[in-house]
């Protein structure tokens, strides 16, 4: 896949994701699951790789702050998963990998990531194990509905061969 087309679609995804975030999110004290943005990095990092994934996961968390349906907290997690998710895809080339990998980078790192930015821009302590539970149960049911959104794409034949389009050894890339 050429870079024009990465592009496109990365801009695609973060655009989609930027709009449901003001119609699907649960807030949960001073942060918001937002399961829609789990999911575009699971499908970004398969289709797309690392670099692609956490730009389109830099990109919709800065449309969705300027934008008023997201915080700062999207920030370190996301980026984070959509990594993490992109590189064990990419090594493993199973979907199942990269929603582990969206969980592990999103829901466990991203909340220990966000803990001193939490404990710097509230003025409290803020306790990590608050963050952790809603970290994991909004990457776990985003990934989870990238991995099923994938599995169906893949059986019906929808991605015309962009699936192993990641591989390190794709001759065309």
């Amino acid at each position: 896949m050429n870079k024009t087309r990465k592009m496109t679609i990365t801009a695609v995804i973060a655009a989609i994701t930027t709009i449901s975030s003001s119609m699907i999110f649960i807030p949960v004290g001073f942060a918001k699951i937002f399961p829609i943005q789990h999911l575009a990095n699971v499908l970004s990092a398969v289709l797309l790789g690392p670099w692609y994934a956490v730009l389109q996961a830099f990109l919709s968390s800065t449309l969705r702050n300027m934008l008023g349906t997201g915080s700062v907290f999207a920030y370190p997690g996301s980026m984070i998963g959509a990594f993490l998710a992109a590189v064990l895809y990419q090594r493993t080339r199973k979907i199942g990998w990269a929603a582990s990998g969206e969980v592990i980078g999103t829901g466990i790192l991203g909340a220990i990531a966000t803990y001193p930015i939490a404990t710097l821009l509230l003025g409290q302590d803020a306790t990590l194990f608050g963050f952790l539970p809603a970290f994991i149960i909004s990457s776990f049911t985003g990934a989870a509905l990238g991995y099923l959104f994938l599995k169906v794409l893949i059986k019906n034949h929808a991605l015309g061969g962009y699936i192993h389009e990641n591989s390190t050894n794709n001759s065309r890339l």
